[in-house]
């Protein structure tokens, strides 16, 4: 990387440019790129008075920032699974949307752009608020399950309590509807055809796209973990605390 002399001299629209993650870093300091683009790294640093080398440091941490493999995924128990995927679902709610949100909503162009942008600010509030629905009956139903069958598990509930779990509805049933679950992002990915753009594109807008891009991937990836993962394992777990609390019945 060049020497930080040299970056604090360059303006945000040229950084930004060279590469996009340097936008969704700005965005972690509180600076939306697409407002400074033509000034350069050292005078928006003064402005929100903050060290240019904390900027570098940060964009460096999220190049080499990496996420477990579905191998060592697999390797773990059950509970650690989940709590990856609820750290996911925080950093989805707390640093994707509204970094998007913010591009959606903050950026104003001419031409064919004003009437996309228009589109989306329309369409993606609604995305938004199905997602975060989505997420909060995930925790509240699979993983608060996960949790009641552990502690099933672990003896930590009375055989009275216990013999709930085999009335709720099955982890299969739970996985199915799931599965079932629409693409979640078919509408953005039509109004913006695929993400497709032309090269003379607005640098705003190549930074959104790609970060809509990223984000479709990022849930086709998270979803995967779940049905091919998660699922499996809480579907075992259930049938051994159900052969367990049939055994328990039988015995008294």
């Amino acid at each position: 990387m060049p020497h930080i002399s040299h970056i604090k001299k360059r303006s945000i629209g040229d950084l930004v440019q060279e590469n996009y993650v340097f936008a969704g870093v700005l965005h972690y300091f509180g600076i939306s790129f697409f407002e400074y683009e033509k000034q350069s790294l050292e005078d928006v640093c003064q402005v929100f008075k903050i060290n240019p080398r904390q900027l570098i440091n940060e964009l460096e941490a999220w190049a080499w920032r990496k996420d477990p493999s579905r191998e060592e995924l697999f390797l773990r128990p059950i509970e650690v699974l989940v709590e990856y995927l609820k750290k996911k679902h925080h950093y989805f709610l707390r640093h994707e949307l509204p970094f998007l949100s913010n591009i959606i909503s903050g950026v104003h162009l001419q031409g064919e752009y004003a009437s996309l942008l228009g589109d989306l600010r329309l369409m993606f509030p609604l995305f938004v608020d199905d997602f975060i629905h989505h997420i909060h009956e995930e925790e509240n139903t699979l993983f608060n399950r996960i949790k009641t069958l552990q502690e099933v598990e672990n003896n930590h509930y009375r055989l009275e309590e216990s013999l709930k779990v085999l009335n709720m509805p099955s982890i299969a049933g739970l996985a199915e509807e799931h599965e079932a679950h629409d693409d979640e992002m078919e509408g953005i990915r039509k109004l913006t055809k695929g993400y497709a753009l032309e090269q003379e594109a607005p640098t705003s807008i190549k930074v959104l796209y790609h970060e809509l891009q990223s984000f479709e991937k990022e849930l086709i990836i998270h979803a995967t973990i779940e049905n091919e993962l998660l699922f499996p394992k809480a579907v075992e777990l259930e049938k051994e605390v159900k052969r367990k609390i049939i055994k328990k019945i039988k015995s008294n």
